[in-house]
C-alpha cells in the first residue's frame, strides 16, 4: 500500500496530462473526434471553475483553506491544478460514455431527464471516488469546520465533506445544458 501512496500524485499527474494527448489523438483519426475533443475542453473549462479558486485558496499561506495536502506536493499547486482541470475534461466524456451506454439514441440533441440524470448520478459516484482515492493514498483531504462544508462520513480517519458532492451536483447540470444548448445535432 506504501507503494501506491508514495506514486499517488505521479499517477494523477500522469492521467491527468494525458488526457488531452489521447483524445487529441481520438480527434486526428476519428471523424467523430472534433465532437469529443470539444467536449473535453468544454469539461476542463467547466472544472476551471472550481478548481481554481480551491487550489488557490489551498495555496500555502492562506487564511481559508479549502483543501489541505496529507502528504506534501512534489512539485507547485499549478502543475496539479492543471493536471485536475485536465482530470474534469476527461471525467465529463466518461460521463458522456455512460449516457450513451445507458440512454437510447439520439443522445444529446435535446433536454432528456434520464440523461441528466445519469450525469448527475454519474458526478456523484465518481466525486466520491476521487476524494476516497485521494484520502486512502494520503493525497488531499477538504478542510472542514467551515458551515458549508459538513462532513459526511470518515474514511481512514479523514473526513470525506459535502463540497465535492456540491460540485458534481451543479457542474453536469451545467455541462449537459451548454452541450444540448450548443450541439444541436447531438453527439
Amino acid at each position: 500500500m506504501e507503494f501506491l501512496k508514495a506514486g499517488f500524485y505521479y499517477a494523477d499527474l500522469i492521467i491527468g496530462f494525458s488526457f488531452p494527448v489521447f483524445f487529441y489523438l481520438i480527434y486526428r483519426t476519428d471523424k467523430a473526434g472534433k465532437t469529443i475533443w470539444r467536449l473535453f475542453w468544454l469539461g476542463a473549462v467547466i472544472g476551471l471553475a472550481w478548481e481554481v479558486p480551491i487550489f488557490i485558496l489551498s495555496a500555502e499561506h492562506t487564511y481559508f483553506p479549502v483543501i489541505s495536502w496529507i502528504r506534501p506536493l512534489p512539485f507547485h499547486y499549478i502543475v496539479f491544478m492543471i493536471a485536475h482541470t485536465l482530470w474534469d475534461g476527461g471525467l465529463f466524456l466518461i460521463g458522456v460514455w455512460i449516457v450513451r451506454i445507458f440512454c437510447l439514441p439520439p443522445w444529446f440533441n435535446k433536454f432528456k431527464v434520464k440523461e441528466l440524470a445519469v450525469l448527475v448520478i454519474y458526478g456523484q459516484i465518481s466525486s466520491l471516488m476521487v476524494e476516497a482515492s485521494s484520502v486512502l493514498n494520503d493525497g488531499w483531504v477538504y478542510v472542514t469546520g467551515y458551515g458549508w462544508n459538513p462532513i459526511l462520513f470518515e474514511l481512514a480517519g479523514h473526513p470525506i465533506t459535502l463540497l465535492p458532492q456540491l460540485i458534481w451536483l451543479a457542474a453536469p447540470v451545467v455541462y449537459y445544458l451548454v452541450i444540448v444548448t450548443c450541439f444541436h445535432d447531438g453527439i
